[in-house]
C-alpha cells in the first residue's frame, strides 16, 4: 500500500512542474504578442494567434485594426500584468490585469490552445473593465 501512495505522489509531483511550465509558456505567448503590439509589429502579434483566430482575420493588417479598435487596452496601455491562470491537458486561460493608456483597469481572460507541432497558440481574448459583472 506504502508503494502505491509513493509511486502515485511521484506521479503527481511530475506533472506539477508540467503544468507550470505550460502557464509559463503561455504566459511567453501572451507576452510576446502584446510586446508586438507595442512595436505595431502586426506580422508578430499576428503568428500568435491560432489557425481559427486566423481563418476569421485572413490578413496581418486586418486583425491589427481589429485589436486597434475592439481591444485599446491591449493594444496601448500603462501596465499589463499576469494573473491567476488555469491549466486544463491542452488549454490554458491567463488573467491579465490591464491599466490602458487613461488610466482605466480592465481584466482580459486570454485562452491558449496547444496545436498540433506543439506551440501554443492564443484563441481568445475576453475583455472586461474591473469590477464590470460578466
Amino acid at each position: 500500500m506504502r508503494i502505491i501512495v509513493l509511486i502515485l505522489a511521484i506521479l503527481l509531483g511530475a506533472l506539477a512542474p508540467a503544468a507550470a511550465d505550460d502557464v509559463a509558456t503561455a504566459q511567453g505567448v501572451i507576452r510576446a504578442q502584446e510586446q508586438a503590439f507595442g512595436r505595431d509589429d502586426a506580422a508578430a502579434a499576428y503568428s500568435y494567434a491560432a489557425p481559427a483566430i486566423q481563418q476569421i482575420f485572413p490578413q496581418a493588417d486586418i486583425f491589427m485594426s481589429m485589436v486597434q479598435n475592439q481591444y485599446a487596452p491591449v493594444y496601448r496601455h500603462r501596465s499589463f500584468e499576469f494573473g491567476a491562470a488555469q491549466s486544463d491537458g491542452d488549454r490554458i486561460a491567463q488573467r491579465v490585469q490591464i491599466v490602458d493608456a487613461n488610466g482605466e483597469a480592465w481584466e482580459a481572460l486570454y485562452t491558449l490552445e496547444r496545436q498540433a507541432d506543439g506551440s501554443l497558440k492564443i484563441t481568445g481574448c475576453s475583455l472586461l473593465r474591473a469590477g464590470q459583472a460578466v
